[in-house]
């Protein structure tokens, strides 16, 4: 009796579901016919907000002639970068570091001479992202190529609240679908009366991100304090598409 039950309850479970996913696909469905007095519009539209936040690369790259010194050498440069990163205000939970190995150096420059070879037989690199405003950006680079960041210069522009400016991205969208069935309903020589449904469909695909530039210096170069970069943060921009259903009369 209770396997007959439990069946039973199964089966009921399983019929409300399908019931349920009928409803589902009902709503979104338009039944085409006389009586279907609606105009159906598919529309995209963006927005946009000033980035509140810079994710700023910073690392650096250093050889040695074997893996002791190299990684001596790599350990002063890593706190100092560290060092003058904080000295600077910047705080401990903003800094994260990114990537850091120890290996033989497998490449040379054919045109080095042997000597020179002899000092690069191992190679140490490390990396960290340090999270600030975007007006301190080009600061905080220039800080840490001054403390011996080689291979830095990619910045993310970030804005921390994405899903407010999704949702304005769908307002806007709302917005111009709203104007194209009012555009379509003059046309037709109708009276839009009322959105009766909508729906925010995915929108298109971002364009990957191409390979991340870095700003190469050479060991040795004169120690002056440089002028920070002239950078300016971008705009974030996020997109939506809605498909919203209007009543006519």
């Amino acid at each position: 009796m209770k396997s007959a039950a439990w069946r039973s309850a199964g089966v009921l479970t399983l019929t409300t579901a399908l019931l349920g996913f009928a409803v589902t696909s009902m709503a979104q469905t338009i039944k085409i016919d006389k009586n279907n007095r609606t105009i159906a519009v598919t529309a995209s539209e963006k927005a946009t907000a000033d980035a509140d936040q810079a994710v700023v690369h910073v690392g650096f790259q250093i050889f040695g002639p074997d893996e002791t010194t190299t990684y001596a050498d790599g350990s002063k440069t890593s706190n100092a970068i560290i060092d003058a990163l904080k000295k600077a205000g910047v705080p401990d939970k903003e800094i994260e570091s990114e990537s850091q190995n120890l290996q033989r150096n497998t490449y040379h420059d054919p045109q080095e001479s042997q000597m020179d070879r002899d000092k690069k037989q191992f190679v140490l690199n490390q990396s960290w992202t340090v999270k600030t405003k975007p007006d301190d950006a080009a600061k905080v680079l220039n800080i840490a190529v001054g403390a011996g960041a080689n291979q830095s210069g990619q910045i993310d522009w970030q804005y921390q609240d994405m899903n407010a400016l999704q949702a304005k991205a769908a307002s806007n969208a709302l917005a111009k679908a709203q104007a194209i069935g009012q555009q379509m309903a003059l046309g037709l020589n109708v009276k839009l009366s009322g959105l009766i449904f909508a729906s925010n469909q995915a929108p298109e695909s971002p364009v990957p991100p191409g390979p991340r530039p870095m700003l190469m210096m050479q060991a040795g170069m004169a120690k002056a304090a440089p002028v920070p970069l002239a950078i300016n943060p971008r705009q974030i921009e996020e997109s939506a598409t809605v498909y919203a259903v209007f009543a006519i009369e």
